[in-house]
């Protein structure tokens, strides 16, 4: 089984309907480590010893978090300058995480019809994330589409939100018994479509 590690990031969690719970199933899930970032480092001093060895410590990389101004919340960012140093990720002898699956598991206020080309915020998902996607090729890390939630402000009412969050119940397996495809996943505008009963290893 794929140990998978999930970073969280939610600056504003009481105020969440949909990241709070994927945070909840992702840490009822047997075999997945949730970090959430902003509760063990409410002052930003990021401990990157036990941030690497963590990473060490799995095969797949999860950033959880609502999409903000395009990219992640401020202290996924801080988390990636500070742990994914020279010679531990990347350079000559910075291997530690090589081979390992990055994925990002975002919540999007906007409709997916904003994130196109002709729509209101002119580029796509996987365009915004390409500055995570170099990040992971840099890492020797295998990137992936997201797992999203698009027009996540109206989800709950919308009573989208348990769908949601038992597709994701199913990527997390999906992940762990390696049964999703990564060759098509990392091709996908999304993971979304993928995530079906067979992807997860179900019985038909």
């Amino acid at each position: 089984m794929k140990r998978v590690l999930v970073l969280f990031a939610h600056p504003s969690i009481d105020r969440s309907e949909v990241n709070v719970e994927l945070l909840r199933a992702s840490r009822d899930h047997e075999g997945v480590t949730v970090v959430d970032l902003y509760a063990e480092y409410p002052d930003y001093r990021i401990d990157i010893d036990r941030e690497q060895e963590r990473l060490r410590d799995h095969d797949v990389v999860v950033f959880m978090s609502p999409l903000y101004w395009y990219s992640t919340p401020a202290i996924l960012k801080e988390w990636q300058d500070l742990v994914l140093e020279y010679g531990f990720a990347y350079g000559h002898e910075g291997t530690a995480l090589r081979d390992k699956l990055l994925l990002c598991a975002l919540t999007a206020g906007g409709p997916e019809k904003a994130y196109r080309t002709e729509g209101f915020n002119h580029y796509t998902i996987r365009e915004l994330l390409r500055p995570i996607e170099q990040t992971a090729t840099m890492c020797g890390m295998r990137f992936v589409a997201p797992f999203i939630l698009f027009s996540a402000r109206t989800a709950h009412e919308e009573s989208r939100v348990r769908s949601h969050v038992a597709d994701w119940v199913r990527l997390i397996e999906a992940l762990q018994r390696d049964t999703l495809d990564l060759e098509a996943a990392a091709r996908a505008p999304t993971l979304n479509p993928m995530i079906d009963a067979r992807d997860a290893g179900d019985p038909a």
